[in-house]
């Protein structure tokens, strides 16, 4: 069982800076596709970023793409996701997502369903 926390989110005005992490526990993290959806008010949990397992393929949705690294700490099982620039509409709950399986293939690490463990999520709030 893996077990997932997420750490660093908060209120950043617009422009600033976050640093979401995320920590695995239960399984080795480099062989697990590490991924953030985020979910606003009234809105569909949407894919943020993820690293796949075994070759390190990073994905990043277009909303966020420039703006945001997503890295993987292996000796301490943790992944990371860097915030830049940040927007009122960056504003959600962001979820952090494993999967026990490479899933850099057909879009796969785009679908919330194909993830296996699930953080609690931690919210992120842009003020305007």
């Amino acid at each position: 069982q893996v077990h997932l926390v997420e750490s660093g989110g908060g209120l950043v005005q617009t422009g600033g800076s976050l640093r979401l992490s995320c920590a695995a526990s239960g399984y080795t993290d480099s062989r697990l596709t590490m991924a953030w959806f985020r979910q606003a008010p009234g809105k569909e949990r949407e894919f943020v970023a993820c690293i796949t397992s075994l070759v390190d393929d990073i994905y990043y949705a277009d909303s966020v793409k420039g703006r945001s690294t997503i890295a993987r700490d292996g000796a301490k099982n943790t992944n990371y996701l860097e915030m830049n620039s940040l927007k009122p509409e960056d504003t959600a709950v962001y979820y952090c997502a494993a999967a026990a399986s490479y899933l850099g293939f057909g879009f796969a690490y785009l679908s919330a369903s194909r993830y296996d463990y699930w953080g609690q999520g931690t919210q992120v709030t842009v003020s305007s």
